[in-house]
Formats: structure tokens, C-alpha cells, sequence
């Protein structure tokens, strides 16, 4: 799913989903875009333009998830926290020819990034026991097993 913004330079806004009822919304003043020049396809363009993008947010005390509750606010600042370099987290995106493709690529990035930190933990695992026909089955494969590998002792030559 698609963040919504004011353009590629406005405020990343992601809807309502699991993890974030009312939505969640980073201004465009804690985003810093740097751009550079790109490798990849092109043609000459690709030695003019800057289309490469650089998205960073600084996360850690970051504004924006103070309107979080605790509980969520830990889990993006865990969830995230391989990523980060320093206290930012940094996104690049390059893979198209045009700057706007990769500023909106780059948002995406940090949108689904967030979605993925702000989903509630799954349910822990109930233990069951396992059925007695399943403890059956097992334990006549292993004995089917034992009896294979049993008949494969060394072959003894009896003729003198």
C-alpha cells in the first residue's frame, strides 16, 4: 500500500491499518532528501542528472512518534534499529530515470518500513500435545527405520 503525500516533498502520511488506527503522519520538516547521480540506466542523462534520492528521518526523538503511544513508539525504535546509521534512518532509491519515480520510491520505502515496525507482535503459541494417532506414526517410522538400517550390516563371505 501506497503512503500518501503532498507530492514527493510533502508530509509522509500512512491511512489507518494494523498497528495505527487514526494514521500516522512524519512532516516533510523531519525528511531531508539529498540527491546525486545515479548509476544504472539512462543513457547520457545518467551523467547530468542527480536522480538519485537519499530519504533520511531522524528517528530516534523524532516528534513525530511522540504521537504514538509508548508501547508502539518502542516497537518501531526496536524494529528499526538494524537500519539506523547513527539515529537516522537512511533510504536509498535509484532504480528509476527520473528523480520524482525515486523521491516517491524512497517514501514508499520509509512508509512500508514503518507499517512493518508498527504492527502489533503476533500471538504467542498456544502448546498442544501432539495426537496419539501422530505418536503413532512416528514411532512405526522409526521402527521401519531402525529394521532398514539394521539389515545393512557387513556382508559376510562364508565360502572358504
Amino acid at each position: 500500500m501506497a503512503a500518501n503525500s503532498d507530492g514527493p516533498g510533502g508530509d509522509l502520511v500512512l491511512g489507518p491499518g494494523p498497528g495505527v488506527r487514526s494514521g500516522f503522519v512524519v512532516p516533510a520538516a523531519e525528511l531531508l532528501e539529498r540527491f546525486s547521480r545515479s548509476s544504472g540506466p539512462g543513457g547520457q542523462g545518467v551523467n547530468t542528472t542527480d536522480s538519485k534520492v537519499e530519504l533520511r528521518w531522524q528517528v530516534l526523538g523524532s516528534p513525530a512518534l511522540g504521537k504514538l503511544s509508548e508501547s508502539q513508539r518502542l516497537r518501531v525504535e526496536s524494529a528499526l534499529r538494524d537500519r539506523l546509521v547513527g539515529e537516522e534512518l537512511v533510504i536509498f532509491a535509484s532504480e528509476h530515470r527520473s528523480q520524482r519515480q525515486n523521491r516517491v520510491a524512497a517514501r514508499n520505502r520509509l512508509a512500508e518500513a514503518l507499517r512493518q515496525a508498527l504492527l502489533p507482535p503476533p500471538p504467542a503459541r498456544r502448546a498442544t500435545r501432539p495426537t496419539r494417532g501422530s505418536q503413532r506414526r512416528r514411532l512405526e517410522t522409526k521402527k521401519q527405520r531402525g529394521a532398514t538400517k539394521s539389515g545393512r550390516g557387513q556382508v559376510r563371505d562364508d565360502d572358504p
